[in-house]
């Protein structure tokens, strides 16, 4: 196989794979070895990345709550008097809650619209599609936007 049909295969693999599929479905529809496989998830990060594409926010949210009731019930339905509650652990989980479940503000939005901007100044040097009036447009829906976001 060349260079370049194996890098056609890896990234047909990695489409599979952030898709859902099994190294061993993934093996057989790239006709690759499942080792091959393997060793492409590892070294290109694959299962992070699929893992941070296929949860949300609430979700990771609703699994640190749950960590942290199962922890109060194990406390709590404990009959042993040495049995501590570990308030370290409560406390990391609760913080992480708490970054978690942040609401974005305007000024998020803003930042995000400012280094925006800058890209398309910078391409316009060299991207003849970017023109002046196209970037007028495009802050005049950012403007509409922070003001529809700013009046929910």
């Amino acid at each position: 196989m060349t260079k370049k049909e194996t890098e056609v295969k890896k990234e047909l693999a990695r489409m599979y794979y952030m898709q859902g599929e099994t190294q061993k479905a993934i093996a057989q529809k790239t006709d690759v070895s499942e080792t091959t496989i393997s060793k492409w998830v590892a070294a290109g990060g694959w299962e992070a990345k699929r893992a941070a594409n296929n949860i949300t926010r609430p979700e990771l949210v609703m699994k640190n709550l749950l960590a942290i009731n199962e922890m109060l019930n194990a406390y709590n339905n404990s009959d042993d008097p040495e049995k501590k509650l570990d308030a370290d652990k409560m406390c990391k989980l609760a913080n992480v809650i708490e970054k978690l479940d942040k609401n974005t503000t305007v000024v998020d939005v803003i930042e995000v619209f400012i280094a925006f901007n800058k890209w398309l100044q910078f391409r316009m040097s060299f991207d003849p599609e970017l023109t002046p009036e196209l970037i007028k447009a495009i802050n005049k829906y950012q403007d509409l936007y922070i003001t529809e976001f700013i009046s929910k």
